[in-house]
């Protein structure tokens, strides 16, 4: 509450060190602002909800005050994306995001699902935003925290929010997730940054020609995608012409089932396969629609 604010004064004073607290109402925004806080941050809860972000981005009106927004709590970029544009337009420029992971429907390792194409989604959707990672909350236990941690590093994010208790099995919240100084200390240590360019002019000429391998796959693909779907037009009108249904189950099962066979055969995730190929179900079933209306 309002006293913990005290505390990040004394933080202050005392270190030196910039403090950081997490905001979801007007209330909070201008309290933090009256105790000097640093920086504020905006949780997934709220970064769901419209109306609360504009509150809070109305409140922030004329101070330009660093703001890091939290994913929300399921996949939805637009979400996200449409946060740090109220922010924005309400003259918040200072802006970073929080990949925090998004609620997990199936049982998992992690607390949250870390959906790593996500935080990649958001830098295309807006170029030059740093986004930083919050292994604690992906995790939700603290031995799979610096998994987490490397992997954040790995895809090129800017930074980590990690929680730290002096006595996490005392912590009142969330104590799974949290680590010693000790062992936050040992995990920055053995982080491996990785360079995003390289020096290297033959290695460079290497990497172009695996590249150009790659784009030239991605191309057959797409031409047989587009082979695959001159094939359905066709199945369509066949379809139409014998008044049969657009989707049959059993063919749908047979499909999935020998396509991760086929997968297993070549050592590729048969689950990478699945989904890959609900996908192209999905749009055949479009297509078909389409031509049988």
């Amino acid at each position: 509450g309002e006293n913990a604010l005290k505390w990040l004064q004394k933080v202050q004073s005392e270190t030196g060190l910039k403090v950081i607290t997490e905001v979801a109402t007007p209330k909070h925004v201008e309290l933090c602002l009256e105790s000097g806080i640093d920086m504020l941050w905006i949780g997934a809860r709220t970064t769901v909800n419209p109306f609360y972000v504009q509150e809070i981005a109305e409140a922030l009106k004329g101070v330009d005050i660093p703001v890091f927004v939290k994913n929300p709590i399921h996949p939805e970029i637009g979400l996200w994306v449409g946060a740090l544009e109220r922010l924005n337009k309400a003259g918040v420029h200072k802006l970073s995001a929080i990949h925090r992971g998004f609620y997990n429907y199936k049982e998992s390792a992690f607390r949250n699902d870390p959906k790593w194409e996500m935080p990649i989604k958001l830098r295309e959707e807006v170029r030059d935003l740093p986004i930083i990672c919050d292994p604690s909350h992906i995790a939700g236990k603290a031995s799979l925290i610096e998994d987490v941690s490397q992997t954040a590093m790995d895809i090129n994010l800017n930074g980590l929010m990690i929680e730290t208790h002096n006595n996490p099995t005392g912590a009142l919240s969330d104590s799974r997730q949290q680590i010693t100084p000790q062992d936050l200390k040992r995990i920055l240590n053995n982080l491996i940054l990785r360079d995003t360019k390289l020096r290297d002019e033959a290695f460079k000429d290497e990497l172009l020609e695996f590249r150009n391998q790659i784009d030239l796959l991605d191309r057959q693909i797409i031409e047989l995608l587009n082979d695959r779907k001159k094939i359905v037009e066709t199945i369509a009108h066949f379809k139409n012409q014998n008044k049969l249904t657009i989707f049959q189950i059993e063919r749908w099962f047979e499909i999935i089932q020998s396509r991760k066979s086929i997968a297993n055969n070549l050592k590729l995730d048969n689950q990478m396969v699945a989904e890959i190929f609900e996908l192209i179900h999905k749009y055949s079933i479009l297509t078909q629609t389409k031509i049988m209306r």
